[in-house]
């Protein structure tokens, strides 16, 4: 089968269509024919090698994260879900065109799988930052890089438990931030002055989703380095601020629960760019610019 993977760390070049043997599913896993796979943030880092201090690595990897499919082999173990069956999760290589999911979902009738392979991980890491930085209902939060696909999720989410959302993107972005329920604000010199022209009454947390060394800047405006957390910032700790990073520890529910929220129609996900399989070189770079609005998704099928 073919994989996008790379024998070294480096840049987008070194990616490469590979053929592979064809995985098979172990206990508690399912295998899925691959139709779509995330694009993310961290797909790109890793192959940078920006993870190889507190990751075990053999050379060559085949990229991805998260993808949806059909199932097309069910491990040992595993129950609850059927051979043909539309499915969204977390898995190991999955820009490719077959693909273990370690962790799963149904995918609804409503949502397309273009969508679904970009829920999994800004469904995870938007859950998680929000419950990390203790903000409550009827609180304010401030998201910095709001319009990504963490952004988007975290928006969203943070609306859903009643939080009101100051969101910081360029400002063609910001209707894109109206609709999905934020008060929309540039980034850039003069923020905590629009902030609190904004927010008169104070910022009760804040979120960092671009890791655009802003964390001083917004424990200066929360005023609390305990309120203030960042998702992409590795040195967020330094300053006394939070840093929250994977793995998942409840996907199965996070993952039920976003795929609910999506039928519903009360979750929305943009997808900017939709790239073949021959072209994952080109998402990674348009990704690492760090201007999606959204979500870029590979279509391996």
């Amino acid at each position: 089968m073919k994989a996008i993977r790379y024998h070294a760390f480096g840049g987008p070049d070194e990616l490469r269509i590979d053929e592979i043997p064809v995985p098979h599913a172990g206990a508690g896993e399912i295998r899925i024919a691959v139709h779509f796979a995330g694009v993310t943030p961290s797909d790109w880092k890793r192959r940078e090698g920006q993870y190889k201090a507190f990751e075990d690595v053999v050379f060559p990897l085949t990229v991805g994260v998260e993808a949806s499919g059909v199932v097309d082999e069910i491990g040992d173990g595993v129950s609850g879900i059927a051979i043909g069956d539309a499915v969204f999760g977390f898995g190991t290589g999955t820009v490719a065109e077959k693909a273990i999911l370690t962790h799963w979902a149904a995918k609804p009738t409503a949502v397309s799988f273009a969508v679904a392979a970009g829920l999994p991980v800004i469904a995870d890491t938007a859950t998680r930052a929000l419950d990390e930085v203790n903000i409550a209902t009827g609180q304010t939060l401030l998201v910095s890089g709001a319009a990504g696909g963490v952004g988007t999720a975290i928006v969203q989410l943070a609306s859903l438990r009643g939080i009101t959302v100051i969101g910081s993107a360029r400002s063609s972005k910001h209707n894109y931030l109206v609709s999905l329920g934020a008060i929309p604000t540039t980034y850039g010199p003069g923020l905590q002055e629009r902030i609190a022209q904004l927010a008169p009454m104070g910022i009760d947390a804040a979120i960092d989703v671009a890791g655009s060394g802003i964390i001083p800047e917004l424990i200066s405006i929360v005023g609390n380095p305990a309120q203030v957390l960042s998702v992409a910032d590795f040195s967020a700790e330094h300053y006394g601020a939070k840093f929250s990073h994977g793995p998942p520890e409840q996907p199965e529910i996070t993952l039920a629960t976003i795929a609910r929220l999506c039928a519903d129609g009360l979750f929305k996900l943009h997808i900017e760019g939709v790239y073949p399989l021959q072209q994952t070189a080109d998402a990674h770079r348009v990704s690492a610019e760090g201007h999606v609005t959204g979500k870029l998704v590979i279509n391996v099928c």
